[in-house]
């Protein structure tokens, strides 16, 4: 693939015989904070790549455009589309799907769904063999060849998070977001695990700390610089750097953790700075939030 300079944010082509998870891709992506586009006409690719680039893409880590082959005119627009975007300042990386003929049939046949060359007296596996002849251009010239036979939509997914998401840096495809909060004033509903952090010594018992939240020195030393909380922080980090990979493995995308206290001011909010700042070196994409911190 000829590459160029003039357009820094990354486009990638997918293409690939219908039935191989052309969908499920895309759908990867847009999880993974790329624009995605389906169904898109070969020959309408660079225009709308100048639209989409005048409309300000900074939210966004890259375009992703999956491309009709239900078009006649495909195998001739083909070159001509990826030349123009070479041309247009663009580096399109080409992703193509396959998958075997019997494991394309048994999933037409399991979802009951047309295939799109189907009809006219034509079936489905002539409907196949036509559209890999049709796609022959694109598979030639693909930068990745994904054979999805053995794929399941988590597999994919997989594969698509550790290929792109180790492109853009070293931190790894699972979203951890977690959450300080209060017991007396609720319990988050969207948190995925919970951790009762209610045994560990309470700063507001004590006149002088209870002014403080968990994110000063003072309150943090003295609900985790002694033996049950250190011990306790270091079991909660080997327990939470093995679950969350065993997740990341089995293709889940972002993940809730709740830490709670009797206010949600002190003990939990200790922890939560001490679990992010672990995940973060330990290269987790990690977020947080102190949802009761300012409650009394």
């Amino acid at each position: 693939m000829i590459s160029a300079s003039q357009h820094v944010i990354p486009v990638i082509i997918i293409a690939g015989l219908s039935g191989a998870g052309k969908s499920s891709a895309l759908k990867v992506f847009e999880d993974m904070a790329y624009y995605t586009i389906d169904g898109l006409p070969m020959s309408m690719t660079s225009e709308f790549m100048d639209v989409l680039t005048e409309c300000g893409l900074e939210s966004y880590k890259g375009i992703v455009l999956g491309v009709d082959v239900r078009q006649c005119s495909f195998k001739s627009e083909w070159t001509t589309a990826i030349n123009k975007l070479v041309a247009d300042g663009y580096s399109p990386t080409v992703i193509f799907l396959e998958s075997r003929a019997d494991v394309i049939l048994r999933r037409y046949k399991e979802t009951r769904r047309p295939h799109p060359f189907e009809g006219n007296g034509i079936g489905l596996e002539q409907a196949m063999t036509n559209e890999r002849a049709l796609m022959a251009p694109a598979r030639a010239e693909a930068d990745f060849i994904f054979d999805t036979s053995e794929y399941s939509i988590h597999d994919l997914r997989r594969v698509l998070q550790r290929r792109w998401q180790s492109e853009e840096n070293d931190v790894k495809g699972l979203k951890v977001h977690l959450m300080s909060f209060g017991f007396k004033h609720n319990t988050p509903s969207e948190a995925d695990m919970i951790f009762d952090l209610r045994f560990l010594p309470n700063p507001h018992h004590d006149p002088e700390l209870r002014p403080y939240s968990g994110q000063d020195a003072p309150v943090v030393s003295y609900v985790l610089k002694n033996s049950v909380g250190q011990t306790y922080l270091r079991k909660l980090e080997d327990l939470l750097h093995f679950t969350l990979l065993q997740m990341e493995k089995e293709g889940r995308y972002r993940i809730t953790i709740g830490f709670g206290c009797t206010g949600g001011r002190h003990r939990s909010v200790a922890v939560t700075e001490a679990i992010f700042e672990f995940l973060k070196k330990s290269d987790f994409a990690v977020s947080k939030e102190h949802r009761h911190i300012n409650l009394a």
